[in-house]
């Protein structure tokens, strides 16, 4: 059995994220089966804006060194000593918008959703032009991502909360469903 319960905490964190205002829609758990390598997923999105357009998907990568090094040194501790934040596992925010016929000018985007998310939770902001015919306009995709480095010795305490960054996710969610229908040529 492993010593820390990453299962445990996906379920924490979902319930964390309803608390949160966003509504869970699916969940996977992945496990390749030659490097032992794991991938939590979660598929969630503002409650309020159930019909779309938004999609927001969450993952939680875990390398199995990064376990087995943390196991180690939790073996080499005293009851009374607290774990290092040495190792860590990245969770990922990933928001994707259908094509969108009037795409935003990805530069202003990306200066807005700085404020938005702020320090703490940088975003990468990415489009993908596409063509059906080459004598159709484009259609652009935006996907967003942002990264935030989990210490596994705060889950493994059960002191990793994610307040904060589930709440700037809930405010980059609100501005992309705010913007999205200019860029959908819905209004």
């Amino acid at each position: 059995m492993a010593v820390v319960d990453i299962a445990g905490f996906i379920a924490d964190l979902k319930d964390h994220a309803v608390d949160h205002g966003f509504h869970v829609h699916d969940e996977r758990h992945f496990v390749e089966t030659y490097s032992m390598r794991q991938a939590f997923e979660v598929d969630l999105h503002p409650e309020d804006a159930c019909g779309g357009p938004l999609d927001l998907h969450l993952a939680l990568e875990l390398d199995p060194r990064s376990m087995l090094a943390f196991e180690d040194e939790l073996m080499t501790l005293s009851e009374d000593e607290d774990p290092s934040n040495t190792y860590v596992a990245p969770l990922l925010f990933t928001w994707a918008l259908p094509p969108l016929p009037n795409g935003p000018d990805l530069l202003l985007l990306a200066t807005e959703l700085a404020g938005v998310g702020g320090p703490d939770l940088p975003l990468e902001v990415t489009a993908v032009d596409s063509y059906a015919a080459v004598t159709d306009d484009p259609t652009r995709s935006l996907t967003l991502v942002a990264r935030v480095e989990v210490p596994l010795a705060s889950i493994f305490l059960g002191q990793e909360s994610l307040c904060d960054t589930l709440d700037r996710c809930r405010d980059v969610s609100e501005f992309l469903i705010d913007r999205a229908p200019a860029w959908l040529g819905e209004r």
